[in-house]
């Protein structure tokens, strides 16, 4: 019978080598996703308000990015465009990825956000233009407090997922925990170690982010429920 070749050692020591990588994992999920944020409720606005023009381009648009592979969006974008567009050149691999990732997402983001604007009572749109508000305070005020409880947990979701996205990057040169894994296992030959403090490292993540999920979202529920 073969014994376990498990460095349980190693294993512990990765952790430290890893960590101060994590920040770079974190920059790149939470940039992603603010601008994520902003361009896929624009985009569902597009949509909920049935813009002539517009909202057929922001089908496409979601069509598209929804469909492409991250790793094939960071090639495209770090080493196809600059051919084209030399002025893109001097531009960094992490603003490059966390473009990449902010479009990409957006597209998610979008529907979520579309079926959320959906979901509030249309009823609460005409009280509001019956006491004088603007549609922009409607939405400000009304709508989009209501569609953000509503679209939390499916953010959450996006969230997740564009957090391990986060993992390709290394593809355009970006080290983040990831790509700090791939260094020490190729420099040590010890895979599953350094593999499993990875992945253990971002399921801490997700375990944390996940509690203060539940948290904000019983924070924001709470003034609708009865």
């Amino acid at each position: 019978m073969s014994k376990i070749d498990f460095d349980f050692g190693f294993f512990l020591e990765n952790f430290p080598e890893i960590l101060p990588y994590l920040p770079m994992t974190l920059f790149i999920a939470g940039a992603s996703m603010s601008f994520a944020i902003i361009i896929g409720l624009a985009l569902a606005l597009v949509q909920t308000q049935k813009v002539p023009v517009l909202s057929s381009l922001v089908t496409a648009y979601i069509s598209f990015f929804r469909a492409l592979p991250s790793v094939v969006l960071l090639f495209i974008a770090y080493y196809g465009l600059p051919q084209l567009f030399p002025i893109l050149i001097p531009v960094g691999a992490v603003t490059v990825t966390v473009a990449c990732f902010s479009f990409k997402f957006a597209a998610y983001l979008s529907e979520i956000f579309r079926a959320a604007l959906s979901s509030v009572d249309l009823g609460q749109r005409e009280a509001g233009l019956t006491v004088g508000f603007s549609i922009a305070q409607i939405y400000r005020r009304i709508i989009l407090p209501q569609a953000f409880v509503i679209a939390l947990p499916a953010m959450g979701n996006v969230l997740i997922s564009l957090l391990k996205d986060s993992s390709v990057a290394f593809f355009v040169g970006v080290t983040e925990m990831l790509a700090a894994g791939k260094m020490l296992s190729a420099a040590n030959f010890r895979f599953f170690e350094t593999y499993l403090a990875v992945g253990l490292m971002y399921w801490g993540i997700v375990v944390l982010y996940s509690f203060a999920q539940r948290k904000l979202e019983n924070k924001l529920a709470a003034p609708y429920k009865r």
